[in-house]
């Protein structure tokens, strides 16, 4: 993955007819955007959002308090959603799609993807789950084991991709994050736009724009998202900021700063 950049971040050629030809190996392609804290009312705004549409979720995180998952681009997280099922992931990224085994690729809960954002891309693969409503609230009251938060081949990928020696009921809980998600079809866009707020514990916010469309559709998409947020004033070209990074990083930092408490 390449590392955003402020300013008007644009990919290189190489990078280019990299993204081309990854594109066509996938199942679906995200657009996304974060918009600058300072752009943020303003976008709101423009774009006509009524944060009581939104619904709620709790985002949690499993990894090592060191991001040892992470330091192996293994992402495992587990979802609340109001009045919704809750949900699980096990994620690898990046991935070259060809280079997964059949039976992974075959699978119908097994999804490749790539993330693409203002001068950079990332292609991962995922193994989703369905849990029951309260299978996570259970977990994190400690009634309920991690790993069975996540289905056999879950658990199998798990195995496959994360740091030898590490398990999924071995892993520190971080979080939750909550977030604020609203899908709406704006009015002269012609598509579902996808909106989330992310709130950290620290008060921090990322406001991300997101479409999702199929590989085939990708650039013209992305063409016509461009388009329509410039119209209405959202700005394209500010730094972009990554959410689960933002918050591995900062619930690390905050079990970092209390291991001396706990001595």
């Amino acid at each position: 993955m390449m590392n955003p950049t402020a300013g008007a971040p644009q990919l290189s050629d190489r990078d280019l007819q990299e993204l081309i030809g990854l594109i066509h190996e996938t199942d679906t392609v995200e657009l996304k955007l974060t918009v600058p804290d300072e752009d943020r009312r303003s976008t709101v705004v423009a774009l006509g959002l009524d944060p009581l549409d939104a619904v709620l979720r709790q985002v949690y995180f499993f990894d090592t308090p060191d991001l040892a998952l992470d330091g192996s681009g293994v992402v495992a997280r587990a979802r609340r959603t109001q009045n919704k099922p809750d949900d699980s992931v096990i994620k690898l990224r990046p991935v070259v799609p060809e280079d997964l085994p059949s039976d992974v690729r075959s699978s119908k809960t097994f999804n490749v993807e790539v993330d693409a954002l203002p001068g950079g891309y990332v292609c991962s693969g995922s193994f989703k789950g369905e849990l029951g409503a309260g299978d996570v609230k259970s977990a994190m009251a400690g009634s309920r084991p991690l790993h069975k938060l996540f289905s056999k081949d879950q658990r199998a990928f798990f195995a496959a991709h994360a740091p030898e020696a590490i398990e999924l009921d071995d892993l520190s809980v971080l979080g939750p994050v909550h977030v604020l998600k609203l899908k709406f079809s704006p009015e002269g866009y012609g598509r579902k736009l996808a909106v989330e707020m992310w709130m950290y514990p620290d008060g921090s916010r990322i406001l991300e724009l997101s479409t999702r469309c199929k590989p085939n559709e990708a650039f013209q998409v992305a063409a016509e998202s461009r388009a329509y947020l410039a119209e209405r004033g959202v700005n394209l070209f500010g730094e972009q900021q990554t959410k689960t990074r933002t918050a591995l990083e900062f619930f690390s930092r905050e079990m970092a700063d209390s291991e001396p408490a706990r001595r």
